[in-house]
């Protein structure tokens, strides 16, 4: 351990960090998270020092943090910061885990609008959906309905990804639409996968992809510029066309996975089609239903064992 690392300012520490252990890691839009966690630091600690990174200081910086952010972004500011913290108490430059018993504060979170619909007013929003024979962004909505899919999967389907066959949709890729297009991995290794589709879509897209071009996207062209706020919108416009609460396409995710458990299907096969990394983060994201399942699940029991005297 030397003076001069541990005279080093903290943020600075924190940069090379990221640059070591990060770069080139993770996606870029983790990327990107780790890097406005360090512009904060800049800004609520620009002259903490390495060797000064105290559990009182370090509940400093969250605390200041929290002041203009909700609980969970304050968690996730913890988390970005801790593996670095943790890695300078390893190499001696800070002497303990200063991150230890950390309370994590924050602003009350704003009341969320629904995320997801029932099941009801998902098939009237689809109602108001323009099927025709071309294909269009109202095709995007239903397909992403019918499977779940993430937003990035869905613009990177191509014809040759329809097994019709089988009635298979083979997700191996995601669109770059937030840059200048083109293909890239998908988010884990657990989003590759194969989803089971109905007959009725088999149907409806063998018809409306003949005569596309195999393995070019479906829904975009090469060089076309993409924005999440223009289907969005559109998906706005077909909810209150409907008369049923506006949700956004990342929330016909959260409505597909939901149908599906009030369904009955098990966590783990809902996690497998929506390709999630482990059921831990099905069981986090859908928690109030898997409650409300339970609930529904006690009242079943006690039903069956009242009739047992």
């Amino acid at each position: 351990m030397t003076k001069a690392n541990q005279n080093e300012l903290f943020h600075r520490y924190y940069k090379r960090w990221i640059s070591m252990y990060k770069e080139g890691a993770i996606r870029k839009v983790t990327m990107n998270k780790y890097l406005m966690t360090h512009q904060w630091v800049i800004k609520l600690a620009p002259s903490l020092k390495v060797s000064e990174m105290t559990r009182i200081n370090y509940q400093q910086l969250l605390n200041d943090y929290a002041e203009g952010h909700e609980r969970q972004t304050v968690m996730d500011f913890h988390h970005q910061l801790k593996g670095a913290i943790l890695d300078a108490v390893d190499d001696g430059l800070i002497e303990r885990d200063p991150t230890r018993k950390a309370i994590i504060k924050g602003r009350t979170p704003r009341t969320k609008k629904p995320k997801y619909l029932n099941q009801f007013e998902l098939h009237t929003m689809l109602t108001q959906l323009d099927l025709g024979s071309e294909v269009n962004w109202d095709w995007f909505i239903l397909l992403i309905a019918k499977t779940g899919m993430r937003f990035s999967e869905a613009l990177a389907l191509t014809p040759n990804d329809f097994d019709f066959a089988h009635q298979m949709l083979t997700i191996n890729k995601t669109w770059n639409y937030k840059e200048s297009g083109g293909f890239l991995p998908t988010k884990n290794q657990s989003s590759v996968r194969k989803i089971q589709i109905d007959w009725q879509t088999v149907i409806q897209f063998s018809e409306l992809l003949k005569n596309l071009p195999e393995d070019e996207p479906i829904f975009v062209q090469e060089k076309e510029k993409v924005y999440n706020s223009t289907i969005n919108n559109l998906l706005f416009r077909h909810c209150k066309d409907a008369e049923v609460p506006t949700i956004s396409i990342h929330g016909l995710r959260h409505t597909h996975a939901s149908l599906l458990l009030f369904a009955g299907v098990s966590i783990a096969s809902v996690a497998r089609r929506l390709g999630h990394a482990s059921m831990t983060t099905t069981q986090k994201t859908y928690l109030h239903i898997i409650q409300e399942l339970e609930n529904q699940d006690v009242d079943l029991v006690m039903r069956s064992l009242s009739g047992l005297s």
